[in-house]
């Protein structure tokens, strides 16, 4: 036996509270003789009688009855998908994935990126190192190395540059080292303490972030983008730049979704950010 479309329910469910199919070709604006031919087909399907047809109406039957009241409970649970449907999807959405050392960078500006007035909403995240953006974990991704592969589109947007920070104002004297931990370094600026100055390590971290706050809480020194270690009033540079760390920064989105009006207008937006603070990024 064959199952009651939904459609032919909630037309079943139109009739019977209405009593009648003119009442129900008026609100569906479905002929009468068609939402009759329809009703006499569900009844044929389900093998139940649903009405006592009369010149008065449609009245319902016994298992008219029982069906109404299990239809309303589906109609009240598909009106409840659809108000969560309309209330999450007003807006389309872009995700953002952003390198973790550029992530709080991107959070201070989100004004640059997403305007009050925007038809859209986003969702900012650190990039984490196995971000797939062929398979679209996030629409927009700004990233210090280019992708080798994927269907994805590329555009070179400025550079970062790192140096060694301390603490302000404090003694001259020959410092400890602070480095990434070896399981948490995924790029050459957290290698670079461990790789070139190991055995003077006494601190170490697995998360980018709580370097920063032990190098200005005096643990030591450490390696640093100068856009965070010049902009934190708590630190100074020890000397110039590291040439061999810095890098590109890339704007990548997949080929495929670039086109959207809301991830083209992120994707620009991002770029005029970027070059708008070429100087703090770069150390320049």
């Amino acid at each position: 036996m064959a199952d009651p479309n939904w459609d032919d329910l909630q037309l079943f469910h139109v009739v019977a509270e209405l009593g009648g199919l003119s009442a129900a070709a008026q609100r569906t604006g479905l002929s009468a003789p068609t939402i009759g031919r329809r009703m006499l087909a569900l009844e044929r399907t389900l093998g139940r009688a649903l009405f006592l047809r009369s010149q008065r109406g449609y009245r319902l039957a016994h298992d008219g009855e029982i069906l109404f009241e299990r239809v309303s409970g589906m109609q009240a649970v598909a009106d409840d998908i659809a108000a969560w449907h309309s209330d999450a999807f007003a807006m389309p959405w872009v995700s953002i994935a952003v390198d973790s050392w550029l992530s709080g960078f991107a959070a201070d500006h989100v004004a640059g990126i997403k305007g009050a007035e925007d038809g859209f909403r986003i969702c900012l995240a650190a990039a984490g190192p196995s971000l797939a953006l062929a398979f679209r974990e996030a629409d927009v991704a700004v990233l210090a190395a280019r992708p080798d592969s994927g269907n994805l589109a590329v555009r070179r947007a400025g550079t970062m540059a790192y140096a060694v920070y301390r603490r302000r104002g404090g003694a001259d004297e020959a410092l400890p080292w602070v480095s990434m931990g070896t399981g948490a370094a995924i790029s050459p600026s957290d290698r670079w303490v461990f790789e070139n100055h190991e055995s003077a390590i006494t601190t170490w971290t697995e998360d980018r972030h709580l370097l920063v706050r032990l190098i200005a809480a005096g643990a030591g020194q450490g390696v640093l983008p100068v856009h965070i270690g010049d902009s934190d009033p708590a630190l100074e540079r020890v000397g110039g730049m590291i040439d061999a760390l810095g890098h590109p920064l890339f704007i990548i989105a997949h080929d495929d979704d670039r086109h959207r009006p809301e991830v083209r207008t992120v994707i620009e937006r991002l770029a005029t950010l970027i070059k708008a603070n070429s100087g703090l990024l770069s150390g320049e």
